[in-house]
């Protein structure tokens, strides 16, 4: 590959780098905010209607077309070994993919401004209002669910969490009466054969947790050996959710609205437990009402319906706290669920799936690079032989 080749060949990226550049500034100001983002958003696919697909047509067209002319005109008389012309093809591969791929940077553009307007940190940190405040702001008909709000899901203070344990009692006939009590959830490690002989250093140790060796067998949930040392997860004390003066139905759900990426669930759902524990029960209730602000303040940001007035929430929320046997059917806590929903859905995919060559397209876009490499490096041999044999 001669000199004035590699030049002309230089020159050519550095075109095709300025091109991607524009593309890029493109989407950086195309992008029309964190709050127009919905279910349908997603980065360019190219579309073949729109401005950016019939730019992109007309400058990948004329390009290919001024750089094979000028290609063929200056650089096609060259008596080329096969492995040089090997070279120039992978060379005029990568230009054929670059000159089809100006899309590509426009979404590189739209991710940049959108990282812009909201960086990983604060998508991160609206996901941590937002499992903190999860339990106010289920619908109403939700309260009623077991399955979502149950004593097990308490996981704050101690003694919780709690396992549940249901004795079924024979009334007459087909009927049964259940008791359910509740017993927390607790962890002793000793030596393995400490546990496996009776000596006083067990006793001792079992008498610190109030029963003896059969009674601790008796109760264990689960037990792990680790090395020579047993971990033993048992029973323990009795617990009453239903009389306990800090709890309350917002504690006894775990979910959470959005998980950040990378963290462990479990951890999560705990540092959301304290977090909510503190608000209802040791923080003044200015605290409570300055996270509601903020859910008012992350709801319009995103664009979201609401209807949510924090003061009156935080006394509807302050209300059923004291009264823990009583139906929420008046908790004013509306806003559009499904659009926020919706809405962080998008923003999981944009930010850990963003997808810059969409699946639908792939197959084709591949086949457009490959099919005008073909023909231009085709047309480049033939050329470079008629001139070497004329």
């Amino acid at each position: 590959m001669d000199k004035k080749l590699k030049q002309y060949l230089i020159k050519s990226f550095v075109i095709l780098i300025l091109i991607h550049l524009g593309y890029f500034i493109y989407g950086f100001y195309k992008f029309e905010g964190i709050g127009n983002i919905d279910i349908y958003t997603e980065f360019y696919r190219f579309k073949f209607y729109d401005d950016v697909s019939i730019s992109h047509f007309f400058v990948t067209g004329l390009f290919l077309l001024f750089f094979l002319i000028f290609l063929l005109k200056n650089h096609s008389k060259q008596n080329y070994s096969f492995g040089n012309l090997l070279k120039i093809g992978g060379i005029l591969l990568l230009i054929s993919f670059f000159s089809f791929s100006f899309f590509v940077s426009y979404s590189f553009g739209l991710n940049a401004k959108m990282r812009t307007e909201l960086s990983e940190k604060k998508l991160n940190q609206d996901k941590v209002l937002l499992n903190v405040l999860r339990p106010f702001l289920y619908n109403y008909t939700s309260y009623s669910s077991q399955k979502l709000f149950n004593p097990e899901n308490i996981l704050y203070p101690k003694p919780y969490p709690v396992i549940e344990v249901a004795d079924s009692t024979f009334v007459s006939g087909e009927y049964y009466s259940v008791d359910y009590t509740y017993y927390s959830i607790d962890t002793l490690k000793m030596l393995t054969a400490d546990l496996n002989k009776v000596s006083a250093a067990t006793s001792t140790i079992l008498d610190r947790i109030g029963f003896g060796k059969k009674e601790l067998l008796e109760r264990v949930i689960k037990k792990n050996v680790i090395k020579d040392s047993t971990e033993i997860i048992y029973k323990g004390e009795r617990v009453n959710p239903e009389y306990d003066p800090n709890i309350c139905i917002f504690l006894e759900n775990k979910a959470l609205y959005k998980p950040i990426d990378g963290v462990a669930i479990e951890k999560q759902q705990y540092n959301a437990a304290v977090k909510r524990y503190n608000l209802l029960y040791k923080y003044k209730q200015d605290s409570l009402l300055s996270n509601f602000q903020k859910l008012d303040t992350l709801l319009r940001k995103y664009k979201i319906e609401t209807f949510i007035v924090p003061k009156d929430l935080t006394k509807d929320v302050e209300y059923f706290k004291n009264h823990n046997g009583e139906l929420l059917n008046e908790i004013r806590n509306n806003f559009d669920r499904k659009a926020l929903t919706d809405k962080f859905n998008t923003l999981e995919r944009l930010f850990y799936e963003p997808n810059y060559l969409h699946p639908s397209i792939i197959t084709i876009f591949f086949s457009v690079v490959t099919g005008a490499w073909l023909i231009g490096f085709l047309i480049y041999i033939v050329f470079n032989f008629k001139r070497k044999i004329a």
